[in-house]
């Protein structure tokens, strides 16, 4: 199977289901940018970090496939005319959010409390945490826009949020493993 198939040398895309539609379509940012995201988080998994936390990396990027895929799909043509689901996968489900929860609570436990807001940064596998946790939030402001235009499952949409909160807490907590400097935003008095 060729990688090209020159259908995009206009500007369109297919969606899943076959519409066409211009390549910076608002679905087509979601999606994309969910897949950047995921990128990110293949580059996080690669640093020399806990087992533990490559593995929940491992889980959330086929997460991210999954609402990449439901970003991807037209919603008029979601169902098949046999009334199946044309998108025949699990979906994002209430445990999944939960699993990030309470991996984010024994992170939290481990760490000193939180009294000003952190600058991004105090080491390379940090920076690439906060990094991926604007990426995600971006997706989130992207596909709540899409939400807003072309309703989808709500849980996916849950999870970006909640995925940005745990981003930001892993990069804590590998501050905190890595013995990297935490610096505290101290806004100067006028």
């Amino acid at each position: 199977m060729k990688i090209y198939t020159k259908t995009g040398d206009k500007g369109t895309t297919a969606l899943f289901g076959g519409t066409r539609v211009p390549k910076h379509h608002i679905r087509i940012e979601s999606y994309g940018t969910v897949d950047e995201l995921n990128s990110h988080l293949g580059l996080i998994r690669d640093q020399d970090i806990n087992q533990n936390y490559k593995d929940r990396i491992i889980e959330i990027q086929s997460k991210l496939f999954t609402i990449g895929a439901i970003l991807a799909t037209d919603p008029e043509k979601a169902v098949l005319k046999n009334g199946k689901e044309r998108l025949n996968i699990e979906k994002i489900s209430a445990k999944d959010i939960e699993l990030l929860e309470q991996d984010m609570d024994t992170m939290n436990e481990a760490l000193p409390p939180m009294t000003h807001f952190v600058l991004p940064g105090g080491h390379q596998t940090v920076s690439f945490c906060h990094i991926a946790r604007c990426v995600c939030r971006r997706a989130e402001r992207l596909a709540t826009a899409l939400n807003d235009l072309e309703p989808f499952e709500a849980n996916a949409l849950t999870y970006l949020n909640r995925l940005s909160d745990y981003l930001f807490v892993l990069a804590r907590k590998l501050s905190f493993d890595l013995q990297a400097n935490e610096i505290k935003w101290i806004p100067e008095k006028k």
